[in-house]
């Protein structure tokens, strides 16, 4: 097995600059999960793991090993990539043992460790069948068991599930999530699906434009985002973020004025999650108050929408609960759930201001987490 170090690695193309300064540790057996839109380098960062671009800048280390100028095949790793790369006039038996015969392993061992990888995504009954024959999630399995049989140090998957249809993602998830747990092999998984990541890794990176914008656990990130780019990519929805100004500790934009922060005075993004504020009952005082522009029912709940502070604003309720698109609504939004931006950075300000002794982290403790990435940066 082996840790992975990225130390201050960048990628550029001329003036064009694919990854920024990473400097991250990948500890040995680490399922890390790069997560971010469309072009913000996270498969190129993968893609100089495993040796298939050149880095820039910086060192790579899988182990002991400086590997930036070794070759692919002397890296150790093991690839599972978007499109399933089977080879269509092999059966799948043939398929998974393949990278047996090009590495040379002693043909004595081949059938054993066909039928074990086979066996652990569930293959068995399919080993005599062509690609031709298979669903995409069975060839995607194929892609993972040809990857497993390796016994690599690494495994480096990229967006393996994204050709899958909705309810075969969530299998095949649950499959990988087993995997991982069963091999405890050091992972690198590639996604710009947020519920991927919330539920694969045991850390995550953010990523944008190439620059890693916050490391931490799914629950750090989710809980407590290092800025306003993170608070709006990661939650389904995503986290409400409205524009006001703080005057005495009160923050009010359009239709919204929420109280007891504890925070200096001027212009901020204040952003809290739909499910920790509530609809207001009769006699409750509502912090937004507005007309309702949606009504979206979601089976265990329904999703209330309305705009304020200059954004639409989302508010989970019970399922139970009925009203008509224009009538009147108002949210109740707990101090101590409500996030502090800079307007014009986005950098985090403050959050979680909560009373003392009850368990729950202080602004300062909070901000502090946040902050600090879960390993080295």
């Amino acid at each position: 097995m082996a840790k992975i170090e990225l130390r201050n690695v960048s990628k550029r193309w001329g003036s064009f600059i694919g990854v920024d300064s990473f400097d991250l540790t990948i500890e040995d057996r680490e399922f890390l999960v790069l997560l971010g839109p469309s072009g913000c380098g996270k498969t190129t960062t993968m893609r100089m793991i495993a040796g298939l671009e050149d880095a820039t800048e910086g060192e790579i280390w899988i182990g002991d090993r400086k590997v930036n100028d070794l070759d692919p095949k002397d890296r150790d790793v093991a690839m599972v990539f978007q499109s399933y790369g089977l080879y269509p006039n092999l059966n799948v038996y043939e398929n998974i043992r393949f990278p047996l015969r090009v590495r040379k392993v002693p043909e004595g061992e081949h059938d054993e460790r066909v039928r074990r990888a086979s066996a652990m995504v569930e293959l068995d009954d399919f080993l005599h069948r062509k690609p031709a024959e298979l669903s995409g999630g069975q060839r995607q399995r194929v892609a993972l068991a040809r990857a497993i049989v390796r016994r690599p140090a690494v495994f480096l998957m990229d967006e393996p599930l994204s050709n899958l249809d909705a309810k075969l993602r969530v299998s095949t998830r649950a499959q990988i999530k087993n995997l991982s747990h069963e091999l405890k092999v050091t992972t690198v998984y590639v996604t710009h699906d947020q519920i991927e990541a919330m539920t694969l890794a045991d850390r995550v990176v953010v990523m944008k434009k190439g620059v890693v914008q916050q490391v931490g656990t799914p629950t750090e990130i989710y809980d407590n985002p290092a800025n306003t780019f993170v608070a709006g990519f990661i939650g389904s929805p995503a986290m409400n973020l409205m524009d006001g100004t703080v005057t005495g500790g009160v923050f009010q934009g359009r239709d919204v004025r929420i109280g007891g922060l504890d925070h200096a005075d001027g212009d901020v993004t204040l952003g809290f999650r739909a499910e920790d504020a509530s609809v207001a009952g009769p006699g409750e005082e509502a912090q937004i108050a507005a007309k309702l522009y949606t009504i979206e029912l979601l089976g265990d709940a329904v999703m209330l929408t309305v705009r304020a502070g200059g954004a639409l604003v989302s508010v989970k309720a019970p399922k139970d609960f009925r009203a008509e698109i224009g009538e009147p609504v108002g949210f109740v939004v707990p101090t101590e759930c409500c996030h502090l931006y800079d307007r014009k950075s986005g950098e985090r300000t403050g959050a979680w201001h909560r009373p003392q002794g009850d368990g729950v982290p202080s602004a300062s403790d909070a901000e502090r987490i946040a902050t600090t990435p879960a390993g080295p940066m």
